[in-house]
């Protein structure tokens, strides 16, 4: 693992993994794509993992691929290693869709390029006020990558996600939130603390619960009404005598807060 380059760090229930490579605004070098892999099949193997939040240090969540690198591989006309970047970061993304927990990307400034798109593939967006958005690629010739020209599209329609991929325009938090493409915002000087109370409430959740309802929210997206009314079903079905719903259900009745241990 690349020494020291992302963090990783469990906070009641919640797995914090943070991009560690502020003097490059946290751009991917070394092995951090496939390090950031690792830590996420870490925390969805980890059973008192409840939550996943990924961020950044410093003034930036992630610039995207680091360019230096890439002129470089130029320099050798190299494209083997481009693809194999690509593959991870295509795998990152499937996990993170994939993993039963809800995964947060907490974006505490600059996100651009596969920055932008790893935070778009997460399951919610929160943005401090001085976060910005690019999908930068056109401005260095390339497309997006990281699934970019899907994840923006779903948020934003086809129109307006031609439109910043094709410009690279910046987009400041206040018109994040306004395109649908952040939760919320959050002002920068609690910023930390607003996520990370979001993501304990998460946490605190009924675990499997939460898994059903993102598995049921993607399917949803992308499928027929018919497919949902059938997640529904069976997700409905499984829940119904487990025990967070036998909790939950005794909580109403007995007019307290539920337990989901």
């Amino acid at each position: 693992m690349s020494l020291n380059q992302i963090l990783y760090d469990i906070n009641d229930g919640v797995a914090v993994i943070t991009l560690n490579r502020p003097e490059a605004m946290n751009a991917f070098g070394g092995t951090m794509r496939e390090d950031l892999l690792q830590l996420l099949r870490r925390a969805e193997a980890d059973k008192a993992v409840r939550c996943a939040l990924i961020t950044g240090t410093g003034k930036a969540f992630c610039a995207g691929g680091d360019i230096a690198s890439m002129v470089e591989l130029q320099a050798a006309n190299d494209t083997l290693v481009i693809t194999e970047r690509m593959r991870t970061g295509a795998e990152v993304v499937q996990l993170i869709r994939a993993m039963r927990i809800p995964v947060i990307a907490a974006i505490n400034g600059t996100a651009a390029g596969a920055g932008m798109n790893l935070a778009m593939a997460c399951d919610m967006r929160f943005a401090a006020e001085s976060a910005r958005f690019a999908e930068s690629f056109v401005k260095i010739a390339l497309v997006p990558d990281w699934g970019g020209s899907y994840l923006l599209v779903q948020q934003v329609g086809t129109a307006k996600a031609m439109e910043l991929m094709m410009t690279g325009d910046r987009l400041d938090a206040a018109e994040a939130l306004r395109l649908g493409i952040v939760n919320r915002v959050f002002p920068d000087d609690t910023f930390r603390e607003d996520v990370m109370a979001f993501a304990r409430r998460l946490a605190t959740g009924p675990a499997d619960t939460l898994a059903h309802i993102k598995h049921a929210t993607y399917v949803g997206a992308a499928g027929t009404l018919a497919d949902a009314l059938e997640t529904e079903e069976r997700a409905q079905t499984a829940l119904f005598l487990a025990p967070h719903a036998r909790e939950g259900m005794r909580a109403f009745i007995e007019k307290r807060a539920p337990r989901f241990d």
